[in-house]
């Protein structure tokens, strides 16, 4: 099958990573890149640091240009896909037809109402832009989430001087880092006078057309001038449900990210058995992984799962390789808490299976062998 026009739908780093990787892989034929909103290609990990923070600008996450040779069309979401006929139907009406598809859209910010009333969360730019607005009137906030993105949130706005509470179900943090990371980390933001807050039994929303708060089964409120809904994301797949990919879970791909020969789908939309990996490092090594595959077939190195992610906030400037253990103890291999300057290996059974390191300049390609070095030597 000769692949002259390859349609790209979604337009973050995994798509732009995509048409990259076409390019590098051989293709000569038209690639156009669909995108749902009307921003220039972004990087989102920034927004919840740096952006909200004011120590980087709205133009500083903006992605590298695709080449000129690359059409890009903003602000028109793809709203249905005809496997047949090899088109993909847009909301202004337009019909793009394909050679080859690359599904990139992402995901979207869950929230705890089925139709997201009420609630502030952070997942785009649009997001950022209202929420700072909305702090900087603000004097409290109210973290609904203690993970990744809902601590990042709680310590951006507390480095801006707001009273701040995060509220969980379960322990902040341990899910992403156990338990030996997270001690130290939920330590620092209770020093920095941050309310960490666990109820098990759940919580119920206060507020109608703004959130205001939460009740806990027990009956205890909590209030604040801003709630933001950190509760983790959902695949967009809605879309593809007249071709019967609209799995809730993400698109189910083969180790070479393709649902079938002439569609791929990378990033936060897919997943490889019963989970999906939404992170950018793995965004990235998915695309570069499809392209070829889309090209070239089984000719194209599978998809082997690297993890790699990182996060700022209580002071600390994390970088992880790997996927951390709950209940393992790391080995210090340089530096100390006293310090403040540290590297970090997880090992089960003697074998690495991941490496962190906290406010210390480490390259990524050393970081990711001290984690999983089988892998790197293969």
């Amino acid at each position: 099958m000769t692949m002259e026009h390859i349609l790209i739908v979604g337009a973050g780093i995994a798509a732009v990573t995509a048409a990259d990787a076409l390019r590098r892989a051989g293709h000569t034929g038209r690639i156009t890149v669909v995108g749902d909103e009307p921003h220039a290609p972004y990087s989102r990990p920034p927004l919840s640091k740096g952006v909200l923070k004011k120590t980087e600008t709205l133009d500083s996450v903006t992605l590298p240009a695709l080449p000129a040779d690359v059409e890009l069309l903003r602000g028109t979401p793809a709203v249905a896909l005809d496997r047949d006929a090899r088109t993909v139907r847009l909301a202004d009406g337009q019909s793009l037809p394909y050679d080859g598809l690359v599904i990139a859209t992402g995901a979207r910010a869950r929230t705890l109402r089925a139709d997201g009333a009420g609630e502030t969360v952070l997942r785009g730019i649009d997001d950022a832009l209202a929420l700072e607005a909305r702090w900087a009137h603000a004097r409290s906030v109210l973290v609904i989430g203690g993970g990744f993105l809902g601590m990042e949130v709680a310590s951006t706005a507390r480095h801006l001087g707001l009273d701040v509470t995060v509220i969980d179900l379960v322990p902040h943090l341990v899910r992403q880092f156990g338990t030996y990371l997270t001690e130290r980390m939920t330590a620092a933001a209770e020093a920095s006078g941050v309310s960490l807050v666990v109820a098990p039994e759940g919580i119920e929303l206060i507020g109608d057309d703004v959130v205001q708060g939460v009740r806990t089964v027990g009956g205890a409120t909590r209030a604040a001038d801003v709630v933001v809904s950190a509760v983790g994301d959902l695949p967009n797949v809605e879309w593809l449900a007249s071709a019967g990919l609209a799995d809730p879970r993400g698109l189910l791909v083969d180790s070479r990210c393709r649902i079938a020969p002439d569609i791929v789908a990378i990033g936060d939309v897919a997943r490889t058995g019963e989970r999906r990996t939404p992170h950018w490092g793995a965004a990235i090594d998915q695309a570069r992984v499809a392209a070829v595959a889309l090209l070239h077939g089984d000719e194209a190195a599978e998809y082997v799962p690297a993890p790699y992610f990182w996060t700022e906030q209580w002071g600390l400037d994390l970088k992880i390789c790997g996927e951390i253990p709950i209940d393992v103890e790391p080995e210090v291999i340089a530096g100390s808490w006293h310090e403040n300057s540290l590297l970090l290996q997880y090992s089960v059974d003697g074998v690495p299976v991941a490496a962190a390191s906290v406010n210390r300049r480490f390259p990524i390609t050393k970081l990711r062998a001290l984690a999983q070095p089988a892998l790197v030597a293969s």
